[in-house]
């Protein structure tokens, strides 16, 4: 049974409009591309107003293997929202390197360990 993905987006103290709440949606499904379980992931995303007058952006994002969260703080809600995405556009592309890094890791290492045989032809 396959899981869908969810997308909850809670604004505390200020109304959005729609167009910006489509913005912000389209933003979050780009990063959705960058998740390998896109499917079973959970996107929460909150807005709110602190209390110098900039907007905040907390965006979570809740992965079967990882979880990435990121609060950004802006004059403009999509302003906020941009730098939220890329930074977890960094976080994921770390993260994905890292996992690489350690499976080509332990490939080499297993190959250090392979004995082969003296007459095998290669």
């Amino acid at each position: 049974m396959e899981k869908q993905s969810s997308l909850r987006l809670m604004c505390r103290g200020i109304k959005i409009d729609e167009r910006t709440q489509d913005y912000i949606e389209k933003r979050i499904k780009k990063i959705a591309k960058f998740i390998n379980n896109e499917n079973e992931s959970i996107y929460e995303i909150e807005i709110s107003m602190d209390k110098k007058g900039g907007f905040r952006a907390e965006i979570m994002i809740n992965t079967p293997y990882n979880l990435y969260r990121i609060e950004e703080v802006s004059k403009s809600i999509e302003g906020a929202v941009d730098l939220a995405v890329d930074e977890l556009k960094n976080q994921i592309s770390r993260d994905r390197d890292k996992m690489r890094e350690l499976k080509e890791r332990g490939a080499r290492s297993f190959k250090k360990k392979i004995v082969l045989d003296e007459n095998a032809r290669f």
